[in-house]
């Protein structure tokens, strides 16, 4: 009777929830997790399972480098086979149908969620899929040509597609960011992006994620229309009830209609989008932006400096990230869309533009690190006001016009080491560049608007004196960066998110002025799919 006892007790299952604080070697497999556990807790190895990591973070603050997990930790059990949340999406064939206009993060998201809600998404996106689209981005360096429907920010994907994936967010008030993250995951993503504080996908590996978004509207009823660009809104009275389109396919050109209630999330560079809404009177109001230059440095410089280490990350940490910001003449300067290990990418969307922006694989593991560098800016610094919606985006093209020029009116874009911009000195040979293009070497502090070159400068000074090594002319500057929000917002109720004036029409994510990045755009589309929902009488 007690060896019977005994042998019970030896096979009871108990799972334990664990805060560690360890070493970077020891965080490094789940192997030498579930060692340190083991070791430390006084638990049989022999018994744990499975360690699965809940929550994962780097204290990069002192010299001595710490690993913060949150780990769950499986005894004589093993965990679930899925690590996400999964979210049930039905068939909607026979459903009221809505429009959703753009395939970015905003509008795919939207597409879900409408279909969880039991309504037929039909998605209309001005670019190519995915993959297509790919083919138009390698032309870019070899032609210097910019295709103005299929490049970095127009196609399925919208302009996170093939600038990065990073999924880190503030706008947790507006919805579940964990909801996200688990859709994420069930159509393909790593199931790290579910611990990691700064969670990314990596450009390599989103666009499989992306198809297979697209796969689950298409498999439930609902449509995707590429190479479809929106040219009006239909309305009868202050009511939307579908959009025109100029559809383009194998040389063949046509303009359907698509009906339905209408939520519109283009992006934040669909310009022409903001001039018909404006000939339209469509309410919208300017919107303050950030403009400055892609910073890049060594990848091994970047990781000594926040690793205080001289001989950089080591085997067992990733490339090294930074956030910096400060105040300059009562503007803030930051960097933005910081890309560890990655690339520079062009990302204008027509002629005579140059807008650069970064991106990384999801290993990090280029010879690079770099982020866009910028300064705030308001309408009233464009001499405008928000009455006059048009005044920022005019600056904007402006500004890359001006850097199209002096990049010899390619895609070569302008460039100039970092320590000779703060001094103001021409750079008369560059270092070596991610940025595929090619880079001509310009002086930036000369020709860019003097209010953004000197806080520029200042700032530089500023988070070169608070992280030694910096300010540097290994480091290059490339211009510019103007993309890194809407310069535009289109005005809709607080309540239910319908337009001002429009009944059925949704402005949504990014380019309508109420989001910034994959995350809290995805957040926003599925706000505006639950807000159509309850205005059609829809529920779930």
């Amino acid at each position: 009777m007690l060896r019977y006892a005994i042998l019970i007790v030896n096979y009871i299952v108990m799972v334990y929830e664990y805060e560690l604080r360890l070493l970077p070697e020891q965080a490094f497999t789940e192997q030498s997790i579930k060692e340190y556990v083991a070791r430390e807790k006084g638990i049989d190895e022999r018994k744990v399972n499975a360690v699965r990591v809940l929550k994962r973070s780097i204290d990069a603050r002192q010299r001595t480098i710490w690993v913060n997990l949150s780990v769950r930790v499986f005894v004589n059990e093993k965990p679930s086979e899925e690590e996400f949340v999964r979210t049930e999406y039905r068939d909607v064939s026979d459903r009221p149908q809505v429009v959703v206009v753009g395939a970015g993060p905003g509008g795919l998201f939207a597409a879900l969620r409408l279909i969880e809600l039991g309504l037929r998404p039909v998605v209309v996106e001005r670019g190519k899929d995915v993959h297509e689209r790919k083919k138009d981005l390698a032309l870019i360096a070899r032609t210097q040509q910019v295709d103005d429907e299929s490049n970095y920010c127009f196609g399925e994907g919208g302009a996170g597609a093939y600038s990065d994936g990073k999924l880190y967010t503030r706008s947790k008030k507006r919805g579940s960011v964990g909801k996200i993250l688990n859709v994420f995951c069930q159509h393909g993503a790593s199931t790290s992006i579910l611990a990691d504080a700064h969670p990314h996908i990596g450009t390599d590996k989103l666009p499989r994620v992306i198809e297979n978004m697209r796969n689950t509207i298409l498999n439930c009823g609902g449509e995707v229309h590429f190479q479809t660009k929106m040219t009006r809104l239909l309305h009868e009275g202050d009511k939307v009830v579908g959009i025109e389109a100029e559809k383009m396919l194998n040389a063949q050109r046509s303009t359907p209609n698509f009906l339905g209630p209408v939520i519109l999330a283009t992006g934040h560079s669909a310009r022409d989008v903001y001039r018909y809404l404006a000939t339209e009177n469509i309410g919208m109001e300017a919107k303050g932006i950030a403009v400055g230059v892609r910073l890049e440095h060594p990848a091994e410089l970047i990781d000594r400096i926040q690793y205080h280490n001289p001989r950089g990350r080591g085997r067992y940490l990733p490339a090294a990230e930074y956030s910096m910001v400060t105040q300059v003449d009562g503007r803030g300067v930051y960097s933005f869309c910081m890309c560890p290990g990655g690339f520079v990418i062009p990302a204008a969307t027509g002629d005579e533009q140059i807008v650069v922006n970064g991106m990384s694989p999801a290993n990090r593991g280029t010879q690079w690190s770099n982020s866009g560098m910028v300064v705030e800016l308001r309408p009233e610094d464009v001499g405008g006001d928000a009455r006059e919606p048009l005044c920022v985006m005019a600056f904007q093209e402006q500004l890359e016009k001006m850097c199209w020029q002096q990049g010899n009116m390619k895609q070569t874009a302008p460039a100039q080491r970092m320590a000779d911009f703060v001094n103001g000195r021409l750079s008369y040979d560059l270092p070596r560049s991610s940025y595929a293009p090619g880079l001509i070497s310009s002086p930036l502090h000369f020709w860019m608007p003097q209010p953004i070159v000197k806080r520029l400068q200042e700032g530089f000074r500023y988070f070169g004196k608070h992280h030694h090594g910096f300010l540097t002319n290994e480091a290059v500057m490339i211009g510019v960066e103007t993309r890194t929000s809407s310069p535009v917002r289109i005005l809709r109720n607080r309540e239910n998110l319908n337009h001002v004036d429009l009944q059925g029409l949704f402005p949504c994510g990014e380019g309508a002025g109420y989001a910034g990045g994959i995350v809290s755009a995805a957040i926003d589309g599925e706000r505006c799919a639950e807000a159509c929902a309850a205005w059609l009488g829809v529920g779930q």
